[in-house]
């Protein structure tokens, strides 16, 4: 008999598969969709992170704008960024974390159960879509033709890459409309990590943004710069530091800063100070830029030393004894991350202002503004007697966004090469090429797609650090 139940066993085996078969094979704790706010959160977050990282396979631009140097390893102060393939890293974090997750809570939104309202899906649209702009920003400025109309096409493996300045004229247009379409005051709330789903403050983050691209072209196309620069001043910009856009790290693992995650819990000690900064602050014409003390700790060859803020020179590897060190402000858990700030607005109006495109309060207005605000983000005291030594000027202007920048290295480098001043390519000893201008494509780009990377590299003036970009129209003074 037993011999009989075992024999029929698979057959009532294979009814019940057939007749659960949907319910055995489905995950009951998984969501069968994502909700679209938290896509939207992971994007923020990594986002913030890819800007913020200290991580040299992720983010090498305060070694490329001389704000750290090296101790252990010393490639990327010589800008050799192919050892580590830094270039796919940044790619891939932007193209995969940020704006592919951007596009699906795009999709999912309308008809997303958690998303409830038409004006609330309205809005956190237009937020998705204005960091999709913010982060597109970003790889057209530091790559050039990049995928864009083709990108995140599933059944195209094998994108175009189309001409930077095209796809920047499309964000700003995509800006405007991102801008018209918020409205109320529902939105996000919590799941946006940035903003607390603020529409106000969104829309005052896009405008500024918007000035900042408008500025960023003022050398490529002065007619378009003028007339984007306008819009969004007239539209209303930063003029605070309260505005600014920031996400606040947790002091629990895995949301912490990236920084403390970088130099702290791992402990490593591979970055001290350059002293291309630490020179400029240690004499501003005449006094102690009173940020130092925040940028930096003081080097103490002996305990009972009163200190000096000592920095490395770059290119030259550096022993982590002998230089002062990255500041505690920056180390904690809790430490932001900063996607734009008033004073980098400020110094933007400054520019605007000196150029004609905005008009009312004079440059040096502006500048002076900028220039507190910076000391008052980083809580460095009264910037009154350091103005009084470091008045407006064109070139004290591009100076002060270098500094305010510090920290943000990715958009100091953005700037320098804009501006081109202050100049720093000439300290790096030994380094592998002149101050690079852009960064190579990732070397998957010429394996998987090359016809499209060959086509792309040949359009830009090849795939090389000296391209200069569209937006980049004067070679860095020599």
């Amino acid at each position: 008999m037993k011999k009989y139940i075992w024999a029929l066993l698979p057959l009532v085996m294979l009814g019940a598969c057939k007749k659960d078969f949907e319910n055995l094979n489905t995950n009951p704790k998984l969501f069968p969709t994502v909700p679209a706010p938290t896509l939207i959160t992971q994007a923020e977050r990594q986002l913030s992170n890819a800007l913020t990282s200290a991580n040299v396979n992720n983010n090498v631009f305060r070694l490329v704008e001389q704000q750290w140097q090296e101790t252990t390893y010393n490639d990327e102060s010589l800008y050799n960024f192919d050892t580590r393939n830094i270039n796919r890293q940044m790619w891939g974090s932007l193209f995969r974390d940020v704006l592919n997750n951007l596009k699906l809570a795009k999709d999912i939104i309308p008809g997303d159960p958690t998303v409830v309202g038409d004006v609330v899906k309205k809005n956190d649209i237009a937020i998705a879509d204005i960091l999709q702009v913010y982060s597109f920003y970003y790889l057209v400025t530091t790559f050039g033709d990049v995928p864009y109309s083709q990108a995140f096409d599933s059944k195209n493996n094998f994108p175009k890459y189309d001409d930077a300045a095209t796809i920047y004229k499309d964000l700003l247009k995509r800006l405007d409309a991102d801008v018209a379409a918020l409205s109320g005051t529902a939105s996000l709330g919590s799941a946006d990590i940035i903003y607390g789903g603020d529409i106000a403050k969104w829309k005052k983050f896009a405008n500024s943004f918007k000035l900042k691209m408008g500025m960023t072209i003022a050398d490529y196309d002065a007619a378009l710069a003028q007339t984007t620069v306008k819009a969004a001043f007239d539209a209303g910009v930063f003029t605070d530091n309260a505005d600014n856009a920031t996400l606040v790290y947790q002091a629990a693992t895995p949301n912490t800063n990236p920084i403390w995650v970088d130099l702290v819990q791992s402990g490593r000690n591979d970055f001290v100070a350059n002293a291309t900064l630490v020179n400029q602050l240690n004499n501003s014409n005449g006094i102690l830029d009173p940020r130092a003390a925040v940028f930096f700790t003081l080097y103490k060859a002996k305990p009972t030393d009163a200190g000096i803020y000592l920095g490395a020179d770059p290119g030259v590897k550096a022993n982590y004894e002998s230089f002062s060190h990255v500041g505690p402000t920056l180390t904690t858990t809790t430490a932001p991350g900063l996607l734009l700030d008033n004073a980098e607005v400020q110094f933007y109006l400054a520019e605007a202002a000196a150029k004609g495109f905005i008009s009312g309060r004079v440059a040096a207005a502006y500048y002076n503004t900028g220039v507190q605000q910076s000391f008052a983000y980083w809580k460095a005291g009264d910037s009154s007697p350091y103005l009084a030594l470091n008045p407006y000027s064109l070139n004290n202007l591009a100076i002060q966004k270098w500094i305010a920048n510090y920290n943000r290295g990715w958009d100091a480098w953005i700037e320098t090469r804009r501006l081109d001043f202050p100049v720093l390519h000439k300290p790096a000893t030994g380094a592998f090429s002149d101050f690079p201008v852009r960064f190579k494509y990732p070397v998957d780009e010429a394996n998987v797609n090359p016809a499209n990377y060959k086509a792309a590299s040949a359009a830009i003036g090849g795939d090389v650090v000296t391209t200069r970009l569209f937006f980049d129209k004067n070679a860095m003074p020599k």
